[in-house]
């Protein structure tokens, strides 16, 4: 079924079911959002230190449904007054992917729907759009989480090139090891963070991964195995956990600006997108702004509550595609891996 551009207001279901959270929202692209919820499992999976992938598809076929159910609630509306409903496809967890597939395919059969597959890591450079302030195009978007670590050249929404990607640990990732190597529990990247506040700067020094090269990818393996070492060799008090906690989140955040700064420089864009859960990290946010402000550019980021995995952002970004038409067929398919890059054109 085709959907020519709609001039009219539209309202789409959002899905979210990537990982370990269940994200449900609606929105409307006159009002905004009209729902937004979120359950967290990060209760269930921090007795195991990680993510544990058959306990995170149990708990999104427990939730989804309910939330899905809350939010029309909350906004008021029923199936027959949404015009789709879009859900994660890829990348992530297959198990996870396969929950939120079935339920939006189903939920769009049952209502007359269009179904939307949408990328997470396309809702992910999308979120900033859902903020008043939206982002100017084109930009270079570096999209930095648990699983990803990439810098993207955008042109237009739907048109994205990839520059450099993490070879090995993303950044987020390797936030969470180190956090766990502390004694901070999982996940431990913003506890990280906090602790780091209280740390002596210079004390110690941690490498910047893979500055020297004139490439955009990054490698995060060997500054983890670095940290992992000085946590070993140091007496583990408060203060040294700390100081070290600091000098990772230095280098981690060092490394990201100066690969933003060459990809600026390399594409010839003034305006930066910086999205995922590592955006919320403050000090990453306020080195990144001031590199840009320096340049006579603009950096834009998604509150704190879009950072991490959403289903508003889902929504938006199916709504986005749903506006330039889609083929629906009734096939339940996910993408565990999914190049950004292999998007059909906007």
């Amino acid at each position: 079924m085709e959907r020519n551009i709609i001039e009219t207001a539209m309202r789409i279901l959002g899905i979210e079911t990537s990982c370990d959270d269940t994200g449900i929202s609606i929105y409307d692209d006159k009002a905004g959002i009209l729902a937004n919820h979120l359950y967290s499992q990060v209760k269930t999976h921090s007795d195991y230190g990680g993510i544990v992938p058959e306990l995170a598809s149990r708990d999104h076929i427990r939730k989804t449904i309910p939330l899905i159910q809350a939010a029309l609630k909350e906004a008021k509306l029923t199936g027959q007054d949404l015009d789709g409903v879009a859900y994660t496809a890829g990348p992530g967890l297959v198990g996870s992917l396969l929950v939120g597939a079935s339920i939006g395919k189903s939920l769009a059969f049952a209502w007359d729907l269009p179904a939307i597959p949408v990328h997470h890591m396309e809702g992910h450079l999308l979120a900033p759009m859902l903020e008043d302030n939206s982002p100017h195009f084109p930009c270079v978007a570096l999209l930095v989480s648990g699983g990803h670590t990439q810098l993207i050249a955008v042109t237009s929404i739907g048109r994205y090139q990839l520059l450099g990607e993490s070879l090995d640990d993303a950044a987020g990732e390797s936030f969470d090891k180190i956090a766990q190597l502390l004694g901070l529990g999982y996940p431990g990247g913003a506890m990280l963070s906090k602790i780091a506040q209280q740390g002596k700067k210079g004390r110690f020094f941690f490498p910047r991964p893979m500055i020297d090269r004139p490439d955009l990818n990054f490698s995060f393996s060997g500054l983890k195995t670095f940290a992992a070492n000085t946590i070993r060799d140091h007496q583990a008090d408060n203060q040294t956990r700390a100081d070290i906690a600091l000098a990772f989140e230095e280098a981690v955040v060092d490394t990201l600006t100066i690969k933003c700064k060459r990809a600026l420089e390399q594409t010839g864009f003034k305006y930066l997108i910086i999205a995922g859960g590592v955006a919320d990290n403050l000090q990453l946010r306020t080195n990144l702004a001031v590199m840009m402000e320096n340049r006579g550019g603009k950096a834009f980021f998604p509150r704190s509550e879009f950072c991490t995995d959403n289903g508003a952002m889902i929504a938006y970004a199916g709504m986005v595609r749903l506006k330039h038409g889609i083929n629906l067929n009734l096939i339940i398919s996910v993408r565990p891996r999914w190049p950004l890059e292999d998007l059909p054109k906007l």
